[in-house]
């Protein structure tokens, strides 16, 4: 089975400088990621952008959903922003249905040694193997229809927008 990822950005890759105080992005942490938690599977992977969701505008989801379109694999899993994250779920649902599509994230950095980045991308690449063709969020070990997820602020979590 062959899995096709996509690289976008969000807080998955951020580094802190720790002279400025800022967040900022040099290079995907996936590779680093997947050496740590032993992954085996063959994956195809691309970097479309490195950009925080905050600043992800529909020309960039239109790219997005054009390299799934494009994508010889129908089993793809995208690596995004949280802030976001459901409004390109939802943008793919309307777009792309003949592929398995699952975004997912982390609400804190990779580099910052607690994130939940590397429990995501272990979830997602399960759930991608998985799930019938569609659009997903994953989360914290939970899956999302991506046309029925929000990011819920208040608690850092994703939710049923209707259950």
């Amino acid at each position: 089975m062959d899995i096709k990822v996509f690289i976008t950005g969000g807080t998955f890759d951020k580094e802190y400088n720790e002279l400025t105080g800022e967040l900022f992005f040099k290079e995907t942490h996936l590779h680093e990621m997947l050496r740590l938690g032993r992954s085996n599977i063959k994956l195809d992977i691309t970097t479309l952008m490195m950009i925080d969701s905050l600043d992800m505008q529909d020309e960039h989801r239109k790219m997005i959903a054009k390299a799934c379109a494009d994508a010889k694999q129908d089993k793809i899993i995208i690596t995004h922003g949280t802030d976001t994250m459901a409004v390109t779920a939802k943008f793919l649902s309307d777009t792309i249905k003949e592929k398995t599509i699952v975004l997912t994230g982390a609400m804190v950095p990779y580099k910052f040694g607690s994130s939940d980045g590397l429990f995501n991308l272990g979830s997602s690449l399960a759930f991608v193997q998985t799930l019938p063709h569609g659009v997903y969020v994953a989360m914290n070990g939970k899956y999302f229809e991506g046309n029925n997820v929000r990011k819920n602020k208040s608690t850092g979590e994703f939710e049923l927008i209707h259950s």
